[in-house]
């Protein structure tokens, strides 16, 4: 049986925050290099390349990526065989994290982004609480995927409970209509996460898994969902938007679509929108 002190996990977790708010990983800075030299707008070109400058300078300044830190939202898979060894100030793995994210926004010098209650608007002031997705798996796994959501990008994303007579068009529809209506709001170049199935609350989970299940630009391994991305990632580069909204054939990155079985008489889909600043991380234990 594994065992994992929770004072490691807090640890973990605030490095990685501020890892991830620093440094655009080289998944996402070779697709942004590619886009670089294949864009057509001049406009479009020149924002690209100063996103690449951005990044080159968070990195090496320890800078934020962004103004815009995000929310910390994580997705915890957790096996049944991990024995979990606390701390007398650490009560639970849900604190550890929660304590790891408020230190690693403090020490990192991270913009504070939640507010206690969604009208009366105080900010907690410390960018906690995380929002934590658990998953229970068989064996000794403990892995720990993070993900900062920033609110332009979150703001443009959407859900529709479709008839199963829309098909495969009408999910296709949905996704470039809801990005062709974002437009610079979530300052592209986006990635787009689409949640297919599930029911209402799954669909949108599954947007969200599909940001960061996988390096970005790879391909689910159904080549049926394979082919819908590539469809999907053409028809929104054919919108014109552009980087930042200035015009171009470069507004996503990478289409990445995430499936699961659902009710006989629904086909829900969900869009998760992520803007360029793709700050993704993960680590095991």
């Amino acid at each position: 049986m594994k065992r994992i002190r929770l004072s490691t996990v807090r640890d973990k977790i605030k490095d990685l925050v501020q890892q991830a708010n620093f440094e655009l990983q080289d998944d996402v800075l070779k697709i942004i290099q590619d886009w670089e030299q294949q864009e057509e707008s001049p406009a479009g070109k020149a924002v690209l390349s100063q996103i690449l400058q951005n990044a080159q300078i968070a990195r090496e300044e320890k800078l934020g990526l962004c103004q815009d830190t995000g929310l910390a939202v994580f997705f915890v898979e957790l096996g049944e065989q991990v024995q979990l060894e606390y701390d007398d100030n650490l009560p639970s793995l849900k604190e550890a994290i929660t304590e790891g994210v408020r230190q690693g926004y403090e020490e990192g010098y991270l913009r504070k982004s939640v507010v206690e209650d969604p009208v009366r608007r105080k900010n907690t002031g410390d960018n906690t609480p995380a929002y934590i997705h658990w998953e229970l798996v068989p064996g000794e796994v403990f892995k720990v995927s993070f993900v900062a959501k920033g609110g332009g990008a979150e703001n443009m994303s959407a859900i529709r409970m479709f008839a199963p007579a829309a098909g495969l068009e009408g999910i296709e529809d949905f996704v470039v209509e809801t990005v062709d209506k974002a437009g610079s709001n979530p300052c592209p170049p986006i990635i787009v996460g689409v949640g297919v199935g599930g029911n209402f609350e799954y669909s949108a989970l599954l947007a969200k898994k599909a940001l960061l299940r996988r390096p970005l630009g790879s391909h689910n391994p159904d080549p049926f969902y394979a082919d819908m991305e590539k469809r999907l990632l053409k028809r929104i580069n054919n919108l014109g938007i552009g980087p930042q909204g200035m015009g171009g054939r470069c507004t996503a990155l990478a289409v990445h679509v995430e499936s699961f079985p659902c009710h006989i008489a629904s086909m829900p889909a969900a869009v998760n929108i992520q803007c360029h600043s793709h700050r993704v991380l993960s680590f095991e234990l």
